[in-house]
């Protein structure tokens, strides 16, 4: 009996059920066409490149009653806490089966080592946007590029905007709208939140938790005239994520006093999509970076000319409006700005493909 092709059986059958279990979660528990998609797909390209191997007889190799591992019980297997432990340790169970899978399957094809080392990265992306659904509040630390989406201030198309700053590589969209009728509000909330989804960045309603809720969005921001922290998570839950808006040391130490997820300190320059007696400026995000290790979002007049300002002190985020919803290209001047973070933010995230 070839050790080989027990150890690729074994591992198919690890990769094939945890696809299985991450497909119906994103199907029947989140409702996501593309996330459900996309674990279907590499079910299936898993399932070709076997074919094309030449492996389907493996398990002719497969003995249940010999395997020495079927007693061997690991600490906290039988352990789930919920539905979003077992979506994790099957992502956790898919990345590892494939790592075998691809380093055994070298020695009997090469092309084939080669096409699940295709599918295990890809694997790790599916991974990586079912996490940010399950834990948004965990995936907040990650964001670099966080773009406000206000109708009126776009240069085309609201939602085309959104899509073209995702393109660019935002990792956070927030819709502000101070004015829409309710129903309206909720129907661009909804279409928002597919789109980030669909792209694995995360989707923000600017002031109204209820609306965040209902829409399925990642979270809320909300100033200092909005619900407290608190009382935003009660409506968004434990799950989400809640963000603030200061706009001097003293609101700043309140805000993080409160726990939220992350913090926005601005303005930093001169804008004009939000009227702002008097401008913070950098010194703010030195302050509050002195006051906590929660992420700390710089926010107010940035653009191409002046991030680099701000990159240099330190940050790690930087929230724009005008600066991508109001050019031409929302796309082109996303990148610009993306560019321009991941070469100064050690270990940038990579954008999304």
């Amino acid at each position: 009996m070839d050790r080989s092709d027990r150890i690729l059986d074994a591992n198919l059958n690890r990769a094939r059920e945890a696809l299985r279990v991450l497909e119906d979660y994103a199907r029947l528990g989140l409702e996501d066409a593309s996330l459900s998609t996309a674990a279907k797909s590499l079910r299936h390209e898993l399932a070709a490149a076997v074919q094309q191997a030449g492996m389907t007889g493996l398990i002719a190799a497969r003995d249940i009653v010999g395997d020495v591992g079927r007693s061997i019980i690991g600490e906290g297997e039988y352990e789930r806490a919920s539905l979003a432990d077992v979506v994790v340790a099957a992502g956790k169970r898919l990345t590892e089966a494939l790592r075998v899978i691809e380093e055994v399957g070298k020695i009997q094809s090469a092309s084939f080592g080669t096409a699940v080392e295709r599918i295990r990265y890809r694997a790790y992306d599916l991974e990586r946007r079912l996490a940010a659904r399950i834990h948004p509040r965990t995936a907040f630390d990650r964001v670099r590029l966080y773009v406000l989406i206000t109708e009126s201030l776009c240069a085309g198309d609201w939602l085309a905007t959104a899509e073209g700053a995702l393109s660019g590589g935002a990792d956070a969209v927030q819709l502000r709208e101070k004015h829409l009728a309710d129903g309206e509000l909720l129907d661009r909330a909804k279409r928002l939140a597919r789109v980030c989804h669909d792209r694995g960045a995360l989707c923000l309603i600017n002031d109204r938790a209820d609306i965040a809720a209902l829409a399925g969005a990642d979270g809320v921001h909300v100033g200092q005239d909005d619900l407290a922290v608190v009382d935003a998570r009660r409506v968004v839950g434990e799950d989400r994520i809640v963000g603030v808006s200061t706009h001097s040391v003293e609101q700043a130490r309140t805000a993080i006093a409160a726990s939220p997820d992350y913090v926005a300190v601005g303005p930093m320059f001169e804008t004009t999509t939000k009227s702002i007696e008097r401008i913070a400026g950098p010194g703010l995000w030195t302050a509050a970076r002195g006051e906590t290790s929660l992420p700390l979002v710089v926010i107010g007049g940035i653009c191409g000319e002046n991030a680099e300002t701000l990159l240099k002190l330190g940050c790690r985020c930087i929230c724009v409006c005008q600066a991508v919803v109001g050019a031409p290209d929302a796309a082109s001047a996303a990148r610009r700005l993306r560019d321009l973070v991941d070469r100064h933010v050690p270990n940038p995230i990579s954008p999304r493909k």
